[in-house]
């Protein structure tokens, strides 16, 4: 008898374990879910700020989600965490990742098509707790929330927060909340300057400053050269040259196009986060337009000038010359901007950038010198047409 009244009273207690309803401070039922992010991710503040802030304010409390900032040590690690234990796959890795339950979102694509019937689902079954990954309970319980964005230099490594209502940045400020209950926590950062970000990958943001000094150099010296005395003909090496080049160049832009149009997660091998960078705010012209899908299109441009230079006539040859020196002027220009921004603003290097960056500097070495001439060229035409 005492035997079956321990054993039933062991059952029970595992029926309650397995039958608790997770509730908020209401009574409700509640769903909560667990969003890997990074503050340089653009499609991390697209699925803040246009999906999770307006589920948030339609369920009113029955769901929450707590933000992890991969980033920090602490939350790359938890990240680390959750890729062993749901068996994340590598090309599913990156921010921003959404944990509800066992199911696994990645991307700005399919957290929207998938979190909201998955909200619903849940609640239907009684909602569901915290994704199980290992140290994430410890560290939400050790966490005190705290309205203050500003963190203690002397706190552990994770530190989760209750932010107050606002619109996040590419910084320092925290996860916005939807409604006056707090809905959404994050991991709060410290406020950081271009030595914090550069110090993020000193070897890489290293050789980013490397290879912006090297264009630097590259696009003065050709301009000094252009407003010398012409004292030599042009060589023909560009003739030959510029071709491996551009399919160099088609390649290295193709696979970024690529990832950013599919949001996938790049291969970025040992030096560098290209994924932070193609995440990032940068990662996109005027807010729509994949940096890769200009590049893309410019190596495509510039191989259809080399075309018509190389096997048309005149004045089509001058004109085609004249586009290609300029083509790549303004390559080798936008190429330093964006060179710049990996160090100093974004914190990370992307060695598939450094890449484009470098064949088209090599190009400009080649087809600088086309500019002048092609230019008299095509103004002597001019003049006597």
């Amino acid at each position: 008898m005492k035997r079956f009244t321990l054993g039933a009273l062991l059952g029970l207690c595992l029926l309650s374990k397995l039958f608790v309803v997770p509730v908020n401070a209401e009574g409700e039922i509640v769903v909560r879910a667990v969003m890997f992010y990074s503050p340089s991710c653009g499609h991390c503040h697209y699925v803040i700020e246009n999906v999770l802030t307006p589920l948030i304010q339609q369920y009113k409390g029955q769901l929450e989600v707590v933000g992890v900032n991969v980033a920090e040590e602490g939350g790359q690690q938890l990240y680390q965490a959750a890729i062993e234990t749901f068996a994340i796959p590598p090309e599913r890795q990156g921010v921003p990742t959404l944990i509800i339950g066992e199911d696994v979102l990645v991307g700005s694509v399919e957290i929207p098509e998938q979190l909201p019937g998955l909200v619903e689902s849940y609640l239907g079954q009684d909602g569901v707790d915290w994704p199980a990954i290992p140290g994430f309970a410890d560290a939400l319980a050790t966490s005190a929330p705290t309205p203050t964005t500003q963190p203690n230099a002397a706190t552990a490594e994770v530190t989760i927060e209750t932010p107050a209502p606002t619109d996040i940045a590419s910084e320092n400020k925290p996860l916005p909340t939807a409604t006056a209950e707090p809905a959404i926590t994050g991991i709060i950062i410290e406020k950081e300057d271009w030595r914090d970000r550069f110090a993020r990958d000193p070897f890489g943001n290293g050789l980013s400053i490397l290879v912006l000094v090297g264009m630097l150099v590259s696009i003065l010296f050709q301009g000094w050269r252009l407003l010398q005395p012409s004292t030599s003909l042009v060589s023909n090496h560009w003739r030959q040259a510029v071709p491996p080049l551009v399919i160099l160049g088609l390649i290295v832009a193709g696979y970024l196009a690529y990832v950013e149009t599919q949001q996938v997660t790049a291969v970025c091998g040992p030096v560098g986060d290209c994924n932070a960078v193609q995440q990032s705010d940068y990662a996109l012209l005027f807010g729509f337009l994949p940096i890769a899908v200009l590049g893309l299109s410019g190596y495509i441009a510039i191989g259809a000038a080399w075309v018509v230079a190389r096997w048309s006539r005149p004045p089509w040859a001058n004109l085609a010359q004249l586009a290609l020196a300029g083509m790549v002027w303004f390559g080798v220009a936008f190429s330093i901007y964006l060179t710049f921004l990996e160090p100093f603003v974004i914190g990370a290097t992307c060695a598939w950038c450094l890449t484009s960056a470098v064949i088209m500097t090599a190009l400009l070495w080649l087809v600088a010198p086309l500019l002048r001439p092609a230019a008299v060229a095509v103004r002597s035409l001019a003049t006597h047409s």
